[in-house]
């Protein structure tokens, strides 16, 4: 039976891959069975990606162009194709397939483990909470008090929602990241092991699809509003009281600040963000960073004052040009 509680929010939301016990760099080397460079007692609290890498974590690269970005980053273990310079006060694991041995750790630290039941005997559900029918609930799910989850809702493992959060049916909460690399024998997934967190007072409409982040949260903030059939990519971060429409696609790796309002069937390209209070109007396409506190649209995109100028002195030049013929 699962657990129904008082939900303590803060502690829930801690994040999802650092280990439960620290490992040393020697432990993780013979896991993954690679060569290291530094003190064998080396402290590893972690893996991330390298947009969340924190002090203790291991991030992982190979490819030439990223490797300055991943040696200098917080990240103080370096999963690396190629031996370098160790950076003071790091440690290197040296691998002929970071990306693998990446996937590796994550499996042995995260892995899946398959449900028995509709909803899980870990799941902790808050008071006044409502589940209706047909609602999947994973493992050590977290749900705070007075929602209501409509029928064929899908949560899966580890997903955190805050109080007063309405999500309408057939949505999904924690699939995989969309996150491959090419290979000559075919596509090689990126196992995800993040989590999505919803915070308190969001609505989520009907078949909505939120994926969780590879190693991170993908997070939708306070008193956001999101309509039918949007799709949020992995590790996305939504600020507070956003409105999103119907048919956006988000990308992953977005940052959405407070108060943005998305209008109907926009997307957006990955690692961008989005200003303040910006206002981003239908069909846009988002295809690089914008500041807030403006309007946009078109694709690409520009403000929504130059746009309708550039539009008018199109017609404007048709109309002349058809006249002089």
């Amino acid at each position: 039976m699962f657990c129904l509680l008082e939900l303590s929010y803060t502690e829930a939301i801690k994040n999802n891959m650092k280990f439960k016990v620290p490992q040393t760099l020697a432990q993780i080397a013979t896991l993954i069975d690679t060569d290291f460079i530094g003190d064998k007692n080396f402290t590893i609290t972690g893996i991330n990606e390298i947009h969340v890498v924190e002090e203790g974590d291991i991030v992982f690269v190979d490819h030439p162009k990223y490797y300055d970005k991943a040696l200098n980053s917080a990240a103080t273990t370096i999963l690396i194709n190629k031996k370098v310079l160790c950076p003071k006060g790091k440690s290197l694991l040296i691998s002929d397939d970071p990306f693998r041995d990446f996937n590796k750790i994550t499996q042995h630290f995260n892995p899946f483990i398959a449900s028995k039941v509709s909803i899980s005997e870990s799941a902790v559900i808050g008071m006044n909470t409502i589940i209706q029918p047909n609602v999947f609930i994973g493992n050590n799910v977290k749900i705070g008090k007075n929602c209501i989850i409509h029928p064929n809702v899908t949560i899966y493992d580890n997903t955190v929602i805050g109080d007063y959060v309405t999500i309408h049916a057939n949505t999904v909460l924690g699939a995989d990241a969309f996150y491959y690399k090419n290979r000559p024998t075919g596509f090689d997934k990126l196992i995800s092991g993040g989590r999505v967190v919803i915070k308190s007072n969001v609505d989520l409409g009907a078949s909505c699809t939120i994926d969780k982040g590879v190693t991170g949260d993908t997070t939708i903030k306070e008193g956001t509003k999101i309509d039918n059939q949007v799709h949020v990519g992995h590790d996305t971060v939504i600020g507070k009281k956003c409105l999103i429409a119907s048919q956006t696609g988000i990308a992953g790796c977005v940052v959405i600040e407070d108060e943005v309002t998305i209008w109907g069937q926009v997307g957006t390209n990955s690692g961008i963000t989005i200003g303040k209070g910006a206002i981003i109007l239908g069909q846009t396409g988002v295809t690089k960073s914008v500041v807030g506190g403006k309007s946009y649209f078109g694709t690409p995109i520009s403000e929504s004052r130059e746009k309708l100028k550039e539009l008018a002195e199109i017609k404007r030049f048709l109309k002349e040009r058809k006249n002089q013929a």
